[in-house]
């Protein structure tokens, strides 16, 4: 009978989630998401992973390498955490990534010992301040990576507060993800320590916004209260939340700006690795945006630091090839959302990445044709996205083809403007009919980049090699 009554319970408890989730659908559909800073709802971001960025893996270092990333376009710094990690060498304290990494290394920079303080392996506070600074005389914002999910357990914090994490009946530390101790934020007094923690670094290091790990598992009323602190210190904070599109859409109401496209990516991966047809990536698009507030926001990326980590297998560059990459990019840059650049994506790097340890990007592929032309190709692109303001506040508008396995075809499209975007995502040579470019005929088309187009034009139909692209628009100045 107990069984019986369990099972009822269970399945009411269910039921309910079921239509709260409905509900939030329906409601948010309706529902448009925040204003975004204009210098994050323009922007392009480039993220730093300070240990792969140069081979000293310091603030002083990679200071000197920014002019390289301002001349590439980008125009938002992503730092991945550079604050002072638990050195706890006991392996049964660390992540299973971390001990199987082979590096041997206690220091994981997501896995902090103290919020306030920068790592000496990184430079100092004044290295950090020296690092904003050129940023900011380069025309690059910077946002820091902050980690409160878990801490370290030598976090510093521990000694006089030991109800910051959560506990168990008989006081042993309760484990988050990863296998460190989870922040507690049922503690009023651990909360206001991080609202602190975010306003010192806005204040004393002049940040322009923050992006934040695992997002999604930390209280949404807790950022949305860091979100109205930090805006009476600066208006124009941004906040990028690392959270999935299948969690929370509300995110984008109150507390952040934008949000990872976790389960886009996964849909490109599944393209280029399983073999789905292109069309799957239109069907992801369509359920993400029927779920999230009006005018939700997205990085687009196909690299990061946790992609790029662990060994050089897992680097995109050599499973996509640099032709996929390139069309992928071309792809990223034109869908909705912000374009994300991963440090050495520019120069078609291939090295093995870890957070865990030093694994310098290759930056002498600069010097040979491919890191050139990538160089030059992002570049472009990054040109394009400033000039086309219709690649920021355009619709977008997904267009029929006659090859959907290989090719994504759609338009945005902003007053009388409208930019077309073919793209072959296969190796093999196609000629594709995109459907829905009647209004092409008889008006000027302006190419605004293109390669490996054999033949052809998008309102006859084109000739399309492996990972070809078009992109093209009517009307505008």
């Amino acid at each position: 009978m107990k069984k019986i009554i369990l099972c009822i319970w269970l399945c009411c408890i269910a039921m309910i989630t079921y239509c709260q989730n409905i509900h939030n659908v329906v409601s948010l559909k309706d529902k448009k998401a925040r204003a975004a800073p204009e210098w994050l709802e323009t922007g392009i971001v480039y993220q730093i992973q300070l240990r792969a960025f140069t081979p000293e893996g310091t603030l002083k270092a990679a200071t000197a390498r920014l002019k390289d990333v301002a001349q590439l376009g980008a125009t938002v710094i992503y730092l991945c955490p550079v604050f002072l990690a638990d050195d706890d060498d006991d392996q049964s304290t660390w992540s299973p990534r971390q001990k199987a990494s082979g590096m041997n290394n206690p220091r994981n920079p997501y896995r902090m010992a103290d919020f306030y303080r920068v790592d000496p392996e990184c430079g100092s506070d004044d290295d950090l301040k020296g690092f904003i600074t050129e940023c900011h005389r380069l025309g690059l914002r910077i946002m820091l990576d902050m980690v409160y999910l878990h801490c370290g357990s030598k976090a510093v914090f521990l000694k006089e507060h030991l109800d910051f994490i959560v506990r168990s009946e008989d006081g042993n530390a309760i484990k988050a993800a990863w296998n460190w101790p989870a922040l507690n934020f049922e503690n009023q007094e651990l909360r206001e320590y991080l609202w602190q923690n975010m306003e010192y670094w806005v204040k004393e290091f002049n940040v322009d916004g923050f992006r934040l790990d695992v997002a999604s598992g930390v209280p949404l009323d807790f950022w949305e209260e860091a979100r109205s602190r930090l805006e009476k210190i600066r208006p124009d904070i941004g906040m990028l939340a690392e959270a999935a599109e299948n969690r929370r859409p509300e995110d984008q109401l109150k507390a952040f700006d934008a949000n990872y496209s976790f389960v886009y990516f996964g849909a490109l991966r599944d393209v280029f690795a399983n073999k789905y047809p292109v069309s799957h990536l239109f069907d992801t698009w369509n359920e993400i945006t029927n779920k999230w507030p009006q005018g939700a926001r997205f990085i687009r990326y196909f690299d990061n630091h946790d992609l790029s980590n662990d060994d050089w297998y897992n680097r995109r560059e050599r499973d996509w090839g640099f032709d996929g990459c390139n069309a992928t990019f071309v792809h990223l840059f034109t869908l909705n959302g912000i374009p994300f650049i991963y440090n050495g994506q520019e120069v078609a790097d291939t090295a093995r990445h870890s957070i865990f340890g030093r694994a310098p990007i290759y930056w002498a592929n600069g010097e040979n044709l491919a890191g050139q032309l990538r160089f030059d190709f992002l570049k472009k692109l990054c040109e394009i996205r400033k000039t086309e303001k219709a690649l920021v506040d355009g619709n977008v508008k997904w267009l029929s083809n006659d090859q959907p396995q290989s090719v994504l075809s759609y338009s945005r499209e902003f007053g009388n403007e409208k930019i077309f975007v073919v793209i072959n995502l296969s190796k093999t040579p196609l000629r594709v009919h995109v459907e829905g470019v009647k209004d092409i005929n008889n008006k000027p088309c302006t190419i605004i980049i293109k390669d490996k187009i054999i033949g052809g034009d998008i309102a006859d139909g084109l000739d399309v090699s492996g990972y070809g692209y078009w992109v093209g628009k009517t009307g505008g100045k």
